[in-house]
């Protein structure tokens, strides 16, 4: 067999969407170690990506000139308000439709064009090209941003008007693929007989140097609690904080022997470091390069927490699901009452919900006591994850 992957993302570090993409195509050649496996990567900037780490039999790699003709933009100001379109948006589209477009795309069997971020440029991009008879389109996030659970983004006209865009892309792919509730969300948003396919994000570290130890938090309690990731769309740290807060104050077992660090990004480092600036036991620090975060998760972190969207529903897989699946440490997951986590995780320790700071303290303190007493390997997400389970779904995708 032959594959065609168009990726938008494949960086190292500083995005779970590179991580998430990079798996992808490790699993994909476990899955069919005898294929022919085509990567064109277009990038909106240069970047050290490591291409070398991936397994691949080629990747044409693209860094695309995206800056705005000065004239769309002084006719876009009156254009969209008129009219309700972008010009600015449609001139990145066809920027990345250009190489698309220059793809001999009829020597492959099956492809892949996969979405990174929230804009969905490469998809977007392939609109009414030929290739997208062939395609399989890949979404990791909502499209429009408007309907993101946890989003502010008001319902415009503008935000209409994209829905219809991808709904033409929808309806002219082979068929599409997303994470599993996004999947069934999807097939109803768009009202579309295209197929929208389930398959999980994915985690293999065969694809990353993870030789960079410099920066991580060495632990000083025997317990570390770990937070990595962003805080948006309704993720709310803050009461994880507070429930553990109170867990300090009402026994000093905790205070004597736990310590949570987090490691978040933008404005949020400061307003939590100005909150908590009295609990030296919670550590807020910055992020890091993904080496780092990785090896600070898996050697010196116990217990991992996982924020889902909120805070009434999630319709996306978190991307450090399938790493924090592959640690095999007890996590956390504090989730709205609908989510896709929930739908994996099977004991109910290991997730809380986002609404219910009792809930998220009990549970906390059980994965601690638990934690205390024994260090052996445990399985919150099962087996969904594995390759077995990856081949077995991705076949049923490519035979349909």
């Amino acid at each position: 067999m032959k594959f065609l992957i168009i990726e938008q993302d494949l960086r190292v570090s500083g995005t779970s969407q590179g991580i998430i993409s990079r798996s992808f195509l490790a699993k994909l050649r476990i899955a069919y170690p005898n294929s022919v496996i085509d990567v064109v990567y277009l990038k909106q900037y240069d970047s050290e990506d490591r291409l070398d780490l991936l397994p691949v039999d080629s990747i044409d790699s693209f860094v695309l000139d995206l800056k705005i003709p000065f004239f769309t933009k002084w006719l876009n100001k009156v254009y969209w308000r008129l009219f309700h379109i972008s010009l600015k948006q449609r001139y990145i589209y066809k920027v990345y439709g250009s190489y698309i477009a220059k793809i001999d795309y009829h020597q492959y069997d099956h492809i892949f064009i996969r979405s990174a971020g929230l804009d969905c440029e490469t998809i977007l991009g392939a609109k009414d090209l030929p290739i997208l008879k062939k395609a399989i389109v890949t979404f990791n996030e909502p499209y429009p941003t408007f309907w993101c659970t946890g989003s502010k983004s008001p319902m415009t006209n503008l935000e209409l008007f994209k829905l219809k865009e991808m709904f033409e892309v929808v309806s002219q792919a082979k068929s599409c693929m997303a994470t599993a509730l996004l999947a069934e969300d999807m097939q109803y948003l768009y009202g579309s007989r295209t197929k929208f396919h389930s398959l999980p994000h994915q985690y293999d570290e065969s694809v990353f140097d993870l030789s960079d130890v410099s920066s991580i938090l060495k632990k000083k309690k025997k317990i570390m609690i770990s937070y990595h990731g962003a805080i948006q769309f309704g993720r709310n740290i803050e009461i994880v904080l507070d429930a553990y807060q109170e867990l300090m104050v009402e026994n000093s077992l905790y205070k004597e022997n736990t310590e949570f660090a987090i490691r978040v990004k933008g404005i949020d480092l400061q307003k939590l470091a100005k909150k908590y600036s009295k609990t030296p036991n919670i550590i807020i620090l910055g992020t890091l390069n993904f080496s780092n975060s990785c090896n600070e998760q898996v050697h010196e972190a116990d217990i991992n927490i996982i924020l889902e969207n909120g805070p009434l529903y999630c319709n996306i897989l978190v991307g450090k699901a399938p790493f924090l699946a592959a640690i095999r440490k007890p996590i956390l997951s504090v989730s709205p009452e609908k989510s896709e986590i929930r739908r994996i995780i099977t004991d109910d320790k290991y997730i809380a919900s986002c609404l219910d700071k009792k809930d998220i303290k009990q549970k906390l303190e059980n994965l601690i006591i638990n934690r205390i007493y024994s260090d052996e390997p445990v399985y919150p997400l099962g087996d969904y994850f594995s390759d077995e389970s990856f081949k077995r779904m991705l076949d049923k995708i490519l035979k349909e």
